[in-house]
């Protein structure tokens, strides 16, 4: 086959292009070529999707039986491409995200949940959704893109994915358990341990759409691990495994880190109350063949990607963990209300 990744220098189409190339498949980047490394055996176009001349150069490169799409934002991201590349695009495949759901992470959501409303031409600036908090503009934003991918001449594959971990995460979650957990010491974690959680590997996220786009498929999907996966607790001990740090465990009460204003999410990365955050059916997936490895697997392989190379730099990394001062005076705190009966 061949295929065409739109981004392909960081984590997922990094991936995704070195998968491919291992089935044999001729493969070709577009990017702007400012970060990432190049993918050996791939053809790299450099370019701005945004640029018409750029994307109008690109389409000289094709056609492809395929197109991935890893770096949308807005659904003018998408329209632009399918324009200029018109036929030559093949089968449309977006990345999309669980948050195009209107009720994640308050509630359980399937495919057939509704997400947000949404236009194939809506734009950040739009007056109707630029005051949204953040969390909701990407959900509605991802769902235009939704959207304009289903215009695609040859059709279109829509994946869902949850939180994505593994090697080359460069979000910071991942990296900031990790160096947690080898720090060592009193690590402060929030109850209860048997939580229940979902996260997937880009590995086999990788694998999936390529079987997907391999298949001609055009079905939408949700990307999560199944039902009894794995716990905040198996995620915690696989960081300590991976790292070989040791730590004392202090399983906090969620209700008690949320009156401390603990960010959710950031501070604590993967933590979130919102009942609905973990409890996304991957099942139709499943059947199509999305297979998860183990948790354990997908931190210590992390942990040893990045000890050959560190995730590349991101603003985003800077969000996540707690300051190392701020952890010790909430475990104060905690050790206090313990002591008081308010813990």
């Amino acid at each position: 086959m061949r295929i065409l990744i739109l981004g392909g220098g960081w984590f997922l189409g990094r991936t995704l292009a070195s998968d491919a190339l291992a089935r044999g498949w001729e493969v070709t980047l577009f990017n702007r070529g400012r970060s990432g490394m190049p993918v050996p055996g791939a053809a790299r176009v450099t370019g701005d999707r945004t640029r018409q001349d750029d994307l109008k150069a690109l389409a000289g490169y094709g056609p492809w039986d395929a197109t991935i799409d890893t770096s949308a934002y807005e659904p003018a991201d998408v329209s632009r491409v399918l324009t200029a590349l018109g036929s030559a695009a093949g089968r449309y495949a977006l990345v999309s995200t669980v948050s195009a759901y209107r009720d994640w992470p308050e509630k359980p959501v399937n495919e057939q949940s509704a997400v947000w409303p949404s236009r194939a031409d809506i734009r950040e600036t739009d007056d109707d959704i630029k005051d949204m908090p953040e969390r909701f503009q990407y959900g509605v934003l991802k769902a235009g893109c939704e959207l304009a991918a289903r215009r695609a001449e040859a059709g279109s594959l829509i994946v869902r994915p949850g939180v994505i971990l593994g090697p080359g995460e460069y979000v910071g979650r991942m990296s900031t358990l990790l160096a947690r957990a080898k720090r060592g010491g009193r690590w402060l974690v929030p109850g209860p341990p048997q939580q229940p959680i979902q996260p997937v590997d880009v590995r086999d996220v990788s694998a999936f759409i390529l079987d997907r786009v391999e298949a001609d498929d055009g079905a939408t999907y949700n990307l999560t691990a199944p039902e009894g996966f794995a716990t905040y607790r198996d995620l915690v001990n696989a960081c300590l495994s991976a790292t070989g740090g040791t730590a004392d465990l202090v399983w906090v009460d969620p209700r008690w880190l949320t009156e401390q204003g603990v960010g959710q999410w950031t501070e604590i990365p993967l933590w979130r109350t919102a009942a609905g955050t973990w409890c996304v059916d991957g099942g139709q997936a499943a059947v199509a063949g999305f297979h998860c490895r183990p948790l354990a697997v997908t931190v210590l392989d992390a942990w040893s990607a990045a000890q050959e190379q560190p995730p590349v730099p991101h603003p985003r990394q800077a969000e996540h963990g707690l300051n190392a001062a701020h952890e010790q005076e909430l475990l104060r705190r905690w050790d206090a209300a313990v002591l008081s009966g308010r813990g």
